[in-house]
């Protein structure tokens, strides 16, 4: 069924014509805290808009594959959501619900009855939770990197950055952030691995300088527990995905935590860690685009097959990063000092 073009509300008065070819933003007020949306309309197709949830470095202007992908066949939506670019820093412990709010109010202010859902890390975290929330307003969900477990390493590492930061040696603060968010053994082959640590380490630095209660986080996690990504979901076809050497959130972890979802399935990524997004950018957004059109994933040759994931076992941690034993579930540690103000990896 062919689904309605996103409403024009007050102060969103284009000509049609317009909304065919010119992006729209707009902001928005949740609990006091502004933030803004960014609209890129694309055709009347049969699927529906896709809302695009990121991570720690992601902002509404971070997805340019996803918009060059899917902008032929629907519309795609980005936000900055509170903590997060030029939004209202997070006053609240507990963020989860407050950002839920924001993103369905965002469904709200175009007019739509649902979306399609793509989120990453810790964007994956607050994709699910909107979806256990309000599954009616979900047509179909993609999670990827979801943070299901905080092992006691990570949370080691956790304290290590924030002493690195509390020093003021930034420069080692963001090398030491970048190292534990990728997997540096050069024996597991990563695509585009050293691009995608420059660029790591270069934002965060950019990040923690020029942001002042991304640094304040750190120690709001050391002092609040993760979320929990529980209570499973019902109503919503999804499908989670893995790049095959992510460290951070483990490939085992997440096949476990898509067994508590209905209707869903779990794919692994070739030669690829957390970073899965910036190192096979296109093949995300192809995923994507195939997931959320009913379009058969079988025959994507950036996806592990069945197979060969049998054959090779349970992928042993990274060399030259630290081990994985679990402590919690939850947010991923090392980049909880940014999704627990908004900007999570």
């Amino acid at each position: 069924m062919t689904q309605p073009q996103p409403v024009l509300r007050p102060g969103m008065r284009q000509q049609r014509e317009e909304l065919m070819t010119e992006e729209i933003v707009r902001s928005l007020t949740v609990d006091g805290l502004s933030y803004s949306y960014r609209l890129v309309p694309g055709p009347r197709t049969t699927t529906e808009p896709v809302l695009v949830l990121g991570g720690a470095l992601q902002g509404m202007y971070g997805w340019p594959q996803i918009e060059d992908r899917l902008g032929p066949v629907t519309s795609v939506i980005t936000a900055d959501l509170p903590g997060t670019g030029s939004a209202d820093p997070l006053t609240v412990r507990d963020a989860l619900p407050l950002l839920c709010r924001a993103i369905e109010q965002i469904i709200d202010d175009l007019g739509l009855e649902r979306v399609n859902l793509f989120g990453y890390s810790f964007g994956s975290a607050v994709a699910y939770l909107c979806a256990q929330r309000q599954p009616r307003r979900i047509a179909r969900l993609v999670l990827g990197g979801v943070p299901t477990s905080m092992s006691d390493a990570q949370y080691a590492r956790l304290r290590e950055l924030a002493a690195e930061l509390a020093a003021g040696r930034l420069h080692d603060f963001a090398a030491l952030f970048a190292k534990s968010m990728l997997c540096m053994d050069p024996n597991r082959p990563v695509l585009n691995r050293h691009l995608a640590y420059r660029y790591v380490k270069r934002a965060v630095f950019h990040t923690y300088s020029r942001t002042p209660h991304a640094r304040a986080s750190l120690d709001h996690v050391l002092s609040s527990g993760p979320a929990l990504l529980d209570g499973g979901l019902t109503g919503v076809p999804t499908l989670v995905f893995s790049g095959e050497h992510d460290t951070l959130t483990p490939v085992n972890d997440q096949r476990a935590f898509t067994t508590t979802i209905e209707n869903s399935r779990f794919v692994t990524m070739r030669e690829s860690d957390h970073w899965v997004v910036l190192e096979r950018a296109h093949d995300v957004a192809d995923l994507a685009l195939r997931y959320f059109t009913g379009q058969s994933l079988d025959d994507a040759q950036y996806v592990v097959p069945e197979e060969d994931r049998a054959a090779h076992g349970t992928a042993q941690a990274c060399q030259g990063n630290a081990p994985q034993t679990e402590h919690t579930r939850g947010c991923e540690a090392v980049s909880t000092s940014s999704c627990r103000s908004g900007s999570g990896v």
